[in-house]
């Protein structure tokens, strides 16, 4: 009966998601939804697209493995990310009327440096985008008692969310995540208040994990420890900056105050409402030691699903499930539109259109086209990363090291640094990539973290190919009103 529900729920999605393409006629609608979204489907959209699976299954897995200073990439990191994009990112980039982020690279600097950020921004989704599908196979699996493996989940999982964002793109995401918000919003707060009626209220929860010290944060007063601290900070907080997911939904407001306060509120809502599934999760210890022992022998990460379904009531169940699935499926829906539209428009459309202009109907095609590619990609990363037992949490954290390292800096540099030029940017790309990838290959597990140290090598290219190679100016961008 529960399977049935979850079904049911899952063909309403689609319903909305065909509906939604009703709305579609050309290619800024697909992609930007004509920019006229209000702030409250903006803030829906932001919240929605980022409290995903790692928020309700992998940030609460890690807290229960290790405590709040493992965190630190994701709440704490992803909410500083939309808060600084909201106020010092989405009114700049507004004004200049784009259609995804990496054409700021190419109006910035050149079309080199938006070919190669291009692709840069389309790779750090496959581990976001493959952790949602992920999840997906793991609620199939829990749900249906282990008759359907997770690989299968997984499958049926990316062909549901394929199906609505296919030809909605993102007035589909918008009209979905709206919806799935308030059920994710009231549907766990819900099944807290019947947690919290079990475990004798909030405050027991909380004295039990300050007495095993699951609220140690700061790092030891040493080198080593700080740089992991900063480095775990700014791979989500810088690093997921430059991402078409989030300039796509502040692009898609009716104005820039929209764009800005949008961000923010979504931002500050997110870090906010990631503390319910960590209590929800570290509550199975005063209700049911022995079920929190063995899974998190076994597979931590379905701690909190099989604690509601072995506890709860069957309406409780079908409330939380739903509400898992809406926070999956608007964040892989969301995440599986950026790097097509990225890929389509940035690396794509440049070569198809060498010779003859690409209209717009003929770029919906393959943006459409590349989705359905995309999606199959993510897929058999997802059935990959399942077989090397890659958690959740993990594989999201890794996604922004390529944007940290590659991107980041021009941005950044380009918008506040007049000096900025394009020898700039490719050295800050060069040297920040070549850096991270030969200590991913030497020393991964070293005092400096790989991909920290290519950021600081990027931002000391910047600064040598903008201050040495003067001839090589990069483009003052217009902001069009």
């Amino acid at each position: 009966m529960l399977l049935g529900f979850v079904i049911l729920y899952l063909l309403v999605s689609v319903g909305v998601g065909i509906y939604a393409a009703t709305r579609v006629h050309n290619a800024r609608d697909y992609i930007a939804a004509g920019r006229s979204l209000p702030l409250y489907i903006v803030m829906a959209m932001v919240f929605a697209t980022w409290f995903g699976a790692e928020t309700v299954l992998g940030i609460p897995a890690t807290f229960m493995e290790e405590d709040l200073g493992g965190l630190i990439s994701d709440p704490f990191g992803a909410a500083l990310c939309l808060v600084l994009f909201g106020l010092f990112f989405a009114r700049k980039l507004y004004r200049m009327n784009l259609l995804t982020i990496a054409d700021y690279y190419r109006e910035r600097y050149d079309r080199r440096v938006e070919v190669i950020t291009g692709i840069a921004i389309a790779l750090s989704y496959l581990g976001w985008v493959s952790a949602q599908i992920t999840a997906l196979g793991l609620v199939f699996n829990v749900l249906s008692d282990g008759q359907i493996s997770q690989a299968q989940g997984i499958l049926i999982g990316a062909s549901v969310v394929l199906m609505y964002t296919l030809y909605g793109g993102m007035w589909s995401v918008a009209l979905t995540t709206f919806i799935q918000m308030i059920v994710i919003v009231l549907g766990l707060l819900y099944i807290a208040w019947l947690v919290a009626g079990m475990t004798g209220g909030v405050a027991p929860v909380i004295e039990h994990a300050a007495a095993n010290d699951k609220f140690h944060f700061w790092p030891e007063l040493n080198a080593v420890a700080l740089v992991a601290f900063i480095s775990g900070l700014i791979t989500m907080g810088f690093g997921s900056i430059p991402q078409q997911d989030v300039f796509q939904r502040a692009n898609a407001s009716k104005n820039e105050n929209v764009a800005v306060w949008g961000t923010v509120a979504g931002g500050v809502a997110y870090f906010l409402f990631a503390a319910v599934p960590l209590f929800l999760a570290y509550s199975a210890n005063l209700i049911d030691p022995a079920l929190t022992a063995r899974w998190l022998a076994e597979d931590s990460q379905k701690l909190l699903p099989e604690l509601v379904k072995g506890h709860l009531p069957l309406f409780a169940q079908v409330i939380f499930y739903g509400a898992l699935l809406s926070v999956i499926m608007s964040t892989a829906s969301g995440t599986l539109l950026a790097p097509s539209v990225t890929i389509s428009e940035n690396v794509l459309k440049g070569f198809l259109t060498h010779h003859k202009p690409l209209s717009e109907q003929n770029l919906l095609r393959l943006t459409r086209w590349v989705v359905a590619c995309f999606s199959v990609l993510v897929t058999l990363y997802a059935l990959w990363a399942l077989g090397e037992n890659a958690g959740i949490h993990e594989m999201v954290e890794n996604a922004y090291k390529v944007t940290l390292v590659v991107a980041f800096v021009p941005l950044v540099a380009g918008l506040y640094w007049a000096r900025a030029n394009t020898a700039g940017a490719y050295l800050a790309i060069g040297m920040g990539l070549v850096t991270w990838l030969s200590l991913e290959a030497i020393a991964p597990e070293g005092d400096m973290p790989p991909h920290f140290a290519g950021f600081l090598m990027s931002l000391t290219g910047m600064l040598l190919g903008s201050l040495l190679f003067t001839r090589m100016p990069g483009r003052k961008v217009s902001e069009k009103t």
